[in-house]
């Protein structure tokens, strides 16, 4: 009796081995796909980012921040960041009231005032400006004073059309 007792034991025993060695083998496959599978899911993420990179820094290649040949410009002046003196001078010009004097048009809707400013380089700035309904772009000349005071000129300018109409 206690001869089979000894045995049920045994077979009892290797049984639960088998399952857990079974178990941990599937269990392992699992965890290898999902290895496998967040691996290529790097890669993508990766090669995600080296593009956002790359178009990151084709958008930043017309700007005054990147282009060292027009920071030069402002060697002799004393500013710390030419970019944000620029558009605050720029901003100014929204203050007056009634349509912003560089914009070329008349307000529809409401007064024409420049929303988004991109200075390019030492001598020219890219606009957006918008009355809330309509909008367009400017391409505006600049010019620093020695005391800093600021001069635009509007060289060119579009009005979009709003579509449905």
């Amino acid at each position: 009796m206690q001869k089979n007792i000894f045995l049920y034991a045994f077979v009892f025993a290797a049984l639960i081995a088998l399952y857990l060695a079974v178990s941990s083998s599937r269990n392992m496959q699992g965890l290898e796909n999902e290895v496998s599978r967040l691996r290529e899911r790097e890669a993508q993420w990766k090669d995600s980012l080296t593009q956002s990179r790359l178009e990151t820094l084709d958008m930043q290649y017309f700007s005054l921040a990147n282009n060292d040949e027009a920071l030069a410009y402002f060697e002799d002046l004393p500013l710390e960041d030419p970019s944000a003196y620029v558009m605050d001078r720029l901003l100014e010009t929204n203050e007056q009231s009634g349509d912003n004097p560089l914009v070329p048009y008349e307000g529809m809707e409401s007064d024409f005032k420049i929303n988004k400013i991109k200075v390019l380089n030492h001598k020219w700035i890219l606009a957006d400006f918008s009355d809330g309904s309509y909008w367009g772009e400017l391409l505006i000349e600049y010019e620093l004073g020695e005391d800093l005071g600021a001069r635009f000129t509007p060289m060119a300018h579009l009005l979009y059309t709003r579509s449905g109409q």
